[in-house]
């Protein structure tokens, strides 16, 4: 084969194909094939990308629930889901108000989200169990039992579409007490605050806490708040018991009033101790409980494992395994009181 020929060959491709194209027999064919291939091209570029939906219900108001929120919003970025392009939240707050709760929770249910997310405990949680069936549900920062409350049929095997974490666990009313009474050298007498409409928080009154406090021989004051009106004839009755010490328990109606409870604490000197970081935050002294950024990244593992196929059913519950103590040393300083270097050591946070 001489150098020509060779050149022709080497050629050929780009040579026939415009020959191809100008044979008026061939080149109607190569263009039809060629503006199909385009098109089938322009066709996939432009295929709209599934959105995934998630529906945020939170038994508290969109300010309280942001940090949290954040949370989850950077562990599903960190899985590749990114609001926007792959992922869109529907949020819904109850601002503290538990007949929303169902109205909340049907609204997501018609919008057909993928995926609920809900926050603040067993009331939300049944209230979007009711909802639906078949929507899988992420429940998450809820102090009660969920087997007890009769949410799941067991922390290993759920059942049903509802999955997640609870930061349920009955050590944690004993270690508050003692930390506080480690804080407070003086603590003779507790006044607890609680709401018992929370199914979580009459079982902690009547049994969990007064173990505990026999035990650090502690006296314990009981103090029902039915409603946020009820708060002031509450205050009154601290003033003539006064107790040394408060422990608030949780639930949205204290979350929705965290800020004035902390302010009644610091104005009667009055060292006090929660189950929600937030009061702390508030002006509340101490917070020990379970690690909620923490609890509130793990969600993106439900969500990116639901989405990945898996069921709600045969996703075990998950309980806390890191917890945090928070101390409020601007609090202590205007209530007068040292707290012990033992004591500090401990916290993982410390407010100044």
């Amino acid at each position: 084969m001489n150098a020509g020929s060779s050149r022709r060959v080497s050629g050929s491709y780009s040579d026939n194909r415009k020959s191809a194209i100008q044979n008026p027999k061939w080149g109607g064919l190569v263009v039809l094939v060629f503006a199909f291939a385009m098109g089938g091209a322009v066709a996939t570029a432009q295929q709209p990308k599934k959105v995934t939906r998630i529906g945020y219900l939170s038994s508290g108001d969109a300010a309280s629930e942001s940090t949290r929120f954040e949370a989850i919003r950077l562990a599903l970025r960190e899985l590749g889901y990114i609001e926007g392009q792959n992922i869109a939240f529907e949020y819904r707050y109850a601002e503290g108000k538990r007949d929303r709760y169902p109205e909340l929770a049907a609204d997501l249910v018609r919008l057909k989200v993928d995926i609920i997310v809900v926050a603040g405990g067993a009331g939300p949680v049944r209230a979007a169990k009711n909802a639906t069936k078949t929507i899988p549900i992420v429940m998450v920062g809820g102090g009660v039992d969920p087997v007890v409350a009769g949410l799941i049929e067991s922390l290993a095997r759920p059942g049903g579409n509802l999955t997640g974490l609870t930061s349920f666990s009955r050590d944690l009313g004993g270690k508050r007490l003692e930390l506080l009474k480690e804080a407070v050298t003086k603590l003779a007498r507790v006044a607890v605050l609680y709401d018992p409409a929370i199914q979580s928080s009459v079982p902690d009154v009547k049994e969990v806490l007064p173990v505990a406090a026999r035990a650090l021989k502690l006296t314990l004051q009981s103090g029902e708040v039915r409603g946020a009106n009820e708060l002031d004839k509450v205050f009154a009755a601290l003033n003539k018991q006064r107790p040394d010490g408060l422990y608030v328990l949780g639930g949205p109606l204290m979350r929705a009033n965290e800020k004035r409870i902390a302010d009644f604490a610091l104005k009667t000197r009055l060292p006090s101790t929660y189950v929600f970081r937030e009061a702390v935050e508030a002006g509340g002294l101490m917070y020990y409980g379970a690690d909620e950024t923490e609890s509130y990244r793990r969600v993106a593992y439900y969500v990116d494992k639901i989405l990945e196929g898996a069921k709600p059913a045969d996703l075990p519950v998950e309980q806390p395994t890191k917890f945090e103590l928070i101390i409020n040393l601007k609090a202590a300083k205007q209530l007068g009181l040292t707290i012990p270097p033992n004591v500090l050591a401990r916290a993982d946070r410390v407010i100044k």
